[in-house]
Parts: C-alpha cells; structure tokens; sequence
C-alpha cells in the first residue's frame, strides 16, 4: 500500500458533490489539472464552487471508486466512469439507480467502496480495515494511525500535521457534531457539520473534547442486499478468484476489507447477518456453526455477479 494522507483539502465528502463528478464527466474527458486557469475557471462555474472544493470534488470521486483515473508519463490524461460509478450514478449512455443518494443503501454501498481497497492508505482506510479501538481520543488515534502506516506503505507517511488534518477531514466526513445553545442550554446538530451523507450512517459518534465511539454491534439497518454484495467481493479478494468459493467466519469478521470490519459488525450481529444471508440467498450463500468449526460458502453463480444482489435491491425500489 502507500500512504496517501492528502487531496481533500480537508473537505469532507458533501451531498451532491459525487453527481457533479458523474454530471461533469458526460461532456469532458477529465478533470481540470491544477495549471490549467481556464479548465480551473470553467469547472467552477461548472460545479458552482471555489478552486479548492474542484480538487475536493475529484478526490471523493476517485477515492469511492465511482472513477477512473488513466495517466501517461504521470500526467492525466482521462478520467472516465468506473463500473460502479455508471451503476449508481450513470453517464451518458446510462441513467444510474441511484445518483442523488436517496436511499441509505446506497450510501452503505459508498461506505463500501471507499474502505475497499488495498492500495492507498488513508485515515478512514486505516480505522474501518485495521484499527480495534472501539472507544477512542483523536490524539490517540493519530499516533496509532502513524504507527500503523509505517508497517503498512511502501512510502513516506508525510508529517504529523498533514495525517492530523486527514483524521479530522476523516472524522468530519462520518460524525455528526453537536454544539451547544448557551441560551437554551441544550445541544443541537451543528448543520456546518451535517453535509456528509456518510454520517448518516452513524458509524462513528462525536462525544465532544475529541472523545469519539464507534460500537460494534448488529447494523440491523444495514440492507441485506448491499452485505452480500460485499460479501462476495470479499471473498473473490480472499480467493484470488480461485474455484475456492468458501471462506471461514473469523476472516469475515476480522481480516482488513472483510464485511465485518468494514461495516463494525459485532460478532453476533455478523451472524444475524450471515443467518439472514442465506434465507435471503435461497441458500447460494450458506454457512456452518458447528464443532467449533464456522464456515461461510457461496454458490459459483452468486461469486460470478455480486451485481446481482444490487438489483435485487435497486429493482424493488
């Protein structure tokens, strides 16, 4: 992996701001470069933004994995719609199931495809895939982040002061803030701070003085459609796409890009799910608890188009 602690100029994630990216791709070929004034200045009006919040805009698409980047020589040379970005938001040729995040659903299948991979390090890549703290101080999460990301990349992590700013875009991007109302001595949302649609997810919860929980626990909220499809695209990472299609329980709930990490399922909440799965599934996804011995199956047909269960989801909607 290599670090990659930057580009978001410290902009969370904004509603709307992922169908702009899809929006603006379906009549240019990329993203402005940074040097060139006059792409700069046309996607501004483009997007209705200042400068910075064009490159945060780019960041966030490429970092869901909704596009693609190809480059030449290390320059950029096209940006395109991945698979995933045509499916939930579309192009030109395609209208997306879902391109103005209306259903939480879709929201999670973000969550997902933004914690789903292995070759950047970030600092929500580092909680969701490899940190156990439950109950945590972001200070304390800075220093266990940077002694992470030394084991973890091939390359420098960069100063102190530049994984800070990414653990607090991180924790803006997934928390909802409150700020108290002296008047009335009560706590509200503070609506600078609820543009993320990731913190509707409430994945982690802001406790104030930099305190900061994200339980473990069941996600019956959770879609069973968008667990599955997670599930499988875990498996195929673990399998190598192999015709090994069988994975055990505790990889499931443990290993970095597994559902259970990703999603904070507690042990038992990864069993509800699992159980639910298989009613679900019509048995093609299917598993043993028995002897000590927890194993997790799925149908050749079910590996070959974890696609399938978005459908399932988006077609009933």
């Amino acid at each position: 992996m290599e670090a990659k602690f930057t580009g978001h100029d410290t902009f969370p994630l904004r509603y709307g701001w992922l169908y702009k990216a899809a929006n603006y791709l379906k009549t240019n070929d990329k993203f402005p470069s940074s040097d060139d004034k006059g792409e700069i200045r046309n996607a501004i009006i483009n997007f209705g933004v200042g400068k910075n919040m064009v490159k945060a805009i780019k960041y966030w698409a490429e970092y869901t994995q909704i596009i693609d980047t190809t480059k030449n020589a290390g320059r950029v040379i096209k940006h395109e719609m991945t698979a995933e970005g045509k499916y939930l938001f579309g192009n030109k040729d395609c209208e997306g199931k879902d391109p103005y995040l209306e259903q939480v659903a879709s929201i999670w299948l973000l969550h997902f495809w933004l914690n789903f991979n292995d070759n950047y390090l970030t600092a929500y890549r580092y909680f969701f895939n490899y940190s156990n703290v439950q109950h945590f101080e972001k200070t304390k999460l800075v220093v266990d982040c940077t002694e992470s990301a030394k084991k973890l990349v091939t390359n420098e992590i960069g100063n102190e002061s530049t994984l800070k700013k990414d653990i607090d875009c991180f924790l803006n991007t997934y928390c909802k803030k409150f700020k108290s109302t002296a008047a009335k001595k009560k706590l509200t949302i503070d609506e600078d701070h609820f543009t993320s649609p990731l913190s509707e997810l409430n994945l982690i919860q802001d406790n104030g003085g930099g305190f900061y929980v994200s339980d473990l626990v069941e996600r019956p909220e959770l879609p069973i459609q968008i667990f599955i499809y997670a599930l499988i695209r875990f498996t195929k990472l673990e399998t190598q796409d192999s015709n090994i299609n069988s994975i055990d329980f505790e990889s499931l709930l443990t290993k970095p890009f597994s559902p259970g990490r990703i999603f904070r399922l507690s042990e038992s909440g990864l069993g509800q799910k699992l159980d639910e799965a298989q009613v679900f599934s019509e048995g093609e996804i299917s598993w043993i608890d028995s002897l000590g011995l927890r194993q997790v199956k799925v149908e050749t047909t079910s590996m070959n188009s974890p696609d399938s269960y978005l459908d399932k989801f988006y077609g009933n909607i």
